[in-house]
C-alpha cells in the first residue's frame, strides 16, 4: 500500500525544498513538494522531481566495477575495497600520502557527506583541493569587507522599497525567490534586473538593464560616482562603520562617468537613475554567482558590496548586499566530523587547476585519485586537459551512481546510494536558513552502498576503524551538538522534519563587522594580509579588449555557461533522453551579422578546443553575447568547459568560467 512521507532535497541548490515522497511497495513512485515547508510551500522544481527518476533508473550502478584490459568487470565488495585499501597502505608506506588526491565537489547537500574528510584526515592527510567553481570568489570577496558572508532572512524582502537582482535568474536557479519577488511587486516594491541576458526574472522587472558580460564591478563604482556627486551617500554609516572610504574616493576620481558608460555599455542616464535608486532607501541587492567567475570577480562583488555600503543599505531590514548566507552552515560542529587536528600531512591544488597540478606534480607525483561528489571531466574548466590529467594517474576510484563522464576513465566505480536511501538532514547556505531532516525511506538497489559505509570499510582495513565506530544517528548528533546546546533538539528536527536556525536575520545591524577593523572594509587588511593588495580597483575580464585586443579580433564574442533549467549541473542529462542536442544560445545582433537562423548548426571554438551544437536566439541579450548551459555530458555534444579556461579569480578562490571568448561558424 503506498505511504506519503516527508523528505527533503539534497542537491546543492538555492531552495532546500521540503518534499513529500509516495513510497509504495518498497519503491519510490511520486515526488512532490511539502506544502507544511515554511519556505517552499509545496512547490518544487522539476530537478528535484527528476529524483525519483534518478533513483529508480535503469542506469543505476548497482554493484562495484573494476577496469582490465580497458573493460569494466564486475566484482565483489570484499575485493574491490580490499584492493583499493591495499594501494592506500602502499602509497602510504612508500611516498607518503599526499600522493593521493581527493577530488570533490558538492553535488550533495547531506551532512554526512563530508565524512570523506574525516576519511582522508584519519588516513593521514592528502593532497586536497581548496576554492570554488561556484561561488568562491563572491565568498571571499565578503570576507574581505565584512569578516563572513551574510545575508537577509527570506521575509525581509517585505520591508524592501527597492530590489535590484543582479546578475541572478532566480526564476530559473531560486524560485522561492522568485515567487517572493513576485509578491513584493503586487505591494509595491520596484523590482530592477541587471543582467547580460533577457531571462524569466527580467521579464518580471519593473527595469531591464542590460550591462557587458563581467563589467558589473566597473557598473557599481559608476554608481558610486554618482552617489557621491549628487551628496546621496550615508555620511555616519561611512564615518562611524567603515575603513578605507579615501581609498574608494581616490579610485571613483580616477575615472569619468562617460569613461565607465562606454566600458560598462550602460549609458549615463541609466546609472545617475540606480544612484537615486540606492539612496531611495531601504534597497536590497541580490547577487547571482556567477559575476564573480571572471578574473576580476572578486573584485567586482566587493564594488556592490561597497555600493550596497555608502549608499547605506547595510544592517537596515529590506537592505543588504545578499549573497550568501553561511552563518547557516555555521551553525553545525564541523570540526568534531571532519578531525581537521588528525591529518599529518597536507598538500593543496586549486580546484580550477587540478588537472595541470597533477601533471606537474612531484615529491611526491599523484599516485591515486579518490572522486567524490562530482563529475570533474565536465564540470572543472578546460575538460581537455583534466582527461589528459585524471588519466595520467595510476589509479582512480570514483564513488557515483552512475557511468559519467568521470567514471568511464576510473580504475574502481563504486556505486553509492541516492538520498531516499539513506538518512540525513540537508541546508543550503545560499537563500533561507531552515534545515530540513530526511529519512531512509527505501533500501538501495543491487549491492549500492552508502559514502559513510564505504569510509567505515576502508577506515577498519586501513587499522583507524575506530575513528568511524558510530551509528547514523551518532554521527547525526556528533555534528548537531551546537545547537542541541542552544536547547534545539534532534529529536525535535526528525519529528518536524524542518527546523529554523539560530541566525540573524537583519546581518551587521549592529555595525560591528567582523573584519580586522571591526569595520565595514573599503581598503581590505586581509586582503593586505594575504594578497598584499586590499584595494578595491576598477579590474576588467581577462579575455576582453583591455588586457588582449589581439585575442579579440580572433575571438569576438564573450561567452557565457549557465546552469541548465532541468538538471543540477550534469545530474539529470542522462535522464532526459537521447534526443539532446546541445543549444548555443546568441545575441540577436551575432544573428544578424553572421546570417543564422534558429536550428542552424554550428562550431563553436577558440584556442583551448571547440564544440558543436543548434542556434537559438536570445531576445534583448547584451550584443555579441552567446550562452552554452553548463553540465552537458560528452555523449550529447559537451562540455562546453572544452572551452573556458583554468586560471583563477583575483583572489584565489573562485573560477573564471565566464572569462571566456569564442568564435562561431555555420557548418
Amino acid at each position: 500500500m503506498a505511504e506519503i512521507k516527508k523528505a527533503a532535497c539534497p542537491l546543492n541548490c538555492w531552495d532546500s525544498c521540503g518534499f513529500k515522497v509516495t513510497v509504495d511497495d518498497g519503491k519510490v513512485v511520486k515526488v512532490e513538494g511539502d506544502e507544511t515547508h515554511p519556505i517552499t510551500r509545496g512547490k518544487i522544481c522539476g530537478r528535484g522531481r527528476m529524483l525519483e527518476t534518478r533513483t529508480n533508473s535503469e542506469e543505476r550502478l548497482l554493484y562495484p566495477l573494476k577496469k582490465i584490459n580497458g573493460e569494466f568487470v564486475q566484482i565483489s565488495w570484499k575485493q574491490a575495497l580490499d584492493e583499493i585499501a591495499a594501494k592506500f597502505q602502499e602509497i602510504k608506506q612508500t611516498v607518503g600520502t599526499t600522493a593521493v588526491l581527493h577530488s570533490h565537489d558538492y553535488a550533495n547537500n547531506g551532512i554526512l557527506k563530508n565524512l570523506d574528510q574525516r576519511f582522508f584526515n584519519c588516513y593521514g592527510g592528502v593532497t586536497q583541493i581548496y576554492g570554488s567553481l561556484c561561488w568562491g570568489a563572491g565568498i571571499e570577496a565578503q570576507r574581505w569587507d565584512f569578516g563572513n558572508a551574510f545575508s537577509h532572512e527570506p521575509e525581509d524582502i517585505v520591508n524592501s522599497k527597492n530590489i535590484v537582482v543582479w546578475g541572478r535568474n532566480v526564476a530559473r536557479t531560486n524560485m522561492h525567490f522568485y515567487e517572493r519577488l513576485l509578491e513584493a511587486k503586487k505591494q509595491g516594491v520596484k523590482l530592477i534586473v541587471i543582467d547580460p541576458l533577457y531571462n524569466a526574472t527580467a521579464k518580471q522587472a519593473d527595469q531591464f538593464i542590460t550591462v557587458k558580460p563581467g563589467m558589473d564591478g566597473i557598473l557599481a563604482a559608476g554608481i558610486m560616482k554618482e552617489i557621491l556627486r549628487l551628496g546621496l551617500e550615508d555620511k555616519d554609516f561611512i564615518k562611524q562603520a567603515t575603513h578605507g572610504f579615501e581609498d574608494l574616493v581616490r579610485l571613483l576620481n580616477g575615472i569619468s562617468l562617460k569613461g565607465i558608460s562606454e566600458m560598462t555599455e550602460v549609458s549615463c542616464e541609466v546609472i545617475t537613475q540606480l544612484a537615486l535608486v540606492y539612496s531611495d532607501r531601504p534597497t536590497a541587492t541580490y547577487m547571482g554567482l556567477g559575476m564573480q567567475r571572471y578574473k576580476n570577480g572578486g573584485n567586482t562583488i566587493r564594488l556592490i558590496d561597497a555600493l550596497a555600503a555608502i549608499s547605506g543599505n547595510i544592517g537596515i531590514s529590506g537592505g543588504g548586499a545578499n549573497y550568501a548566507n553561511l552563518q547557516v552552515g555555521q551553525s553545525f560542529a564541523f570540526d568534531e566530523l571532519t578531525m581537521p587536528d588528525r591529518k599529518q600531512n597536507s598538500r593543496h591544488f586549486s580546484i580550477m587547476k587540478q588537472a595541470e597540478e597533477i601533471l606537474k606534480a612531484t615529491d611526491p607525483a599523484i599516485q591515486m585519485l579518490v572522486v567524490t561528489c562530482g563529475n570533474p571531466l565536465t564540470q572543472v574548466p578546460d575538460s581537455s586537459v583534466v582527461e589528459k590529467a585524471f588519466s595520467s594517474v595510476p589509479t582512480v576510484v570514483v564513488l557515483e551512481q552512475y557511468m559519467t563522464d568521470t567514471a568511464l576513465i576510473a580504475d574502481y566505480v563504486l556505486p553509492t546510494t541516492t538520498s531516499f536511501e539513506e538518512e540525513d538532514f540537508y541546508y543550503s547556505s545560499m537563500y533561507h536558513h531552515y534545515v530540513n531532516y530526511g529519512p531512509k525511506l527505501v533500501e538501495a538497489p543491487g549491492e549500492a552502498k552508502s559514502d559513510l559505509w564505504i569510509w567505515t570499510q576502508l577506515a577498519a582495513r586501513l587499522g583507524f576503524g575506530g575513528d568511524f565506530a558510530f551509528t547514523r544517528d551518532e554521527w547525526l548528533r556528533m555534528t548537531w551538538k551546537p545547537l542541541e546546546d542552544k536547547g534545539i533538539s534532534l529529536e525535535k528536527l526528525k519529528e518536524q522534519h524542518t527546523v529554523e536556525l539560530p541566525v540573524e536575520k537583519v546581518p551587521w545591524r549592529n555595525r560591528i563587522f567582523q573584519t580586522p577593523t571591526g569595520k565595514f572594509e573599503f581598503t581590505s587588511q586581509l586582503g593586505l594580509d594575504q594578497k598584499e593588495n586590499g584595494l578595491l580597483t576598477l579590474a576588467v575580464p581577462e579575455e576582453s579588449k583591455w588586457n588582449h585586443p589581439n585575442l579579440v579580433e580572433i575571438y569576438p564574442y564573450h561567452l557565457l555557461t549557465i546552469h541548465p533549467l532541468r538538471s543540477n549541473h550534469s545530474q539529470n542529462y542522462h535522464l532526459l533522453g537521447d534526443n539532446l542536442k546541445l543549444k548555443v544560445e546568441i545575441a540577436e545582433n551575432i544573428a544578424e551579422s553572421r546570417g543564422l537562423s534558429a536550428g542552424d548548426y554550428v562550431r563553436v571554438w577558440n584556442d583551448r578546443g571547440e564544440v558543436k551544437g543548434y542556434i537559438s536566439i536570445l531576445k534583448h541579450a547584451h550584443p555579441n553575447t552567446i550562452n552554452i548551459d553548463e553540465g552537458i555530458w560528452k555523449r550529447f555534444g559537451g562540455s562546453v568547459n572544452q572551452l573556458t579556461s583554468s586560471r583563477e579569480s583575483d583572489n584565489g578562490l573562485g573560477s573564471t568560467l565566464y572569462d571566456c571568448i569564442v568564435n562561431l561558424e555555420k557548418i
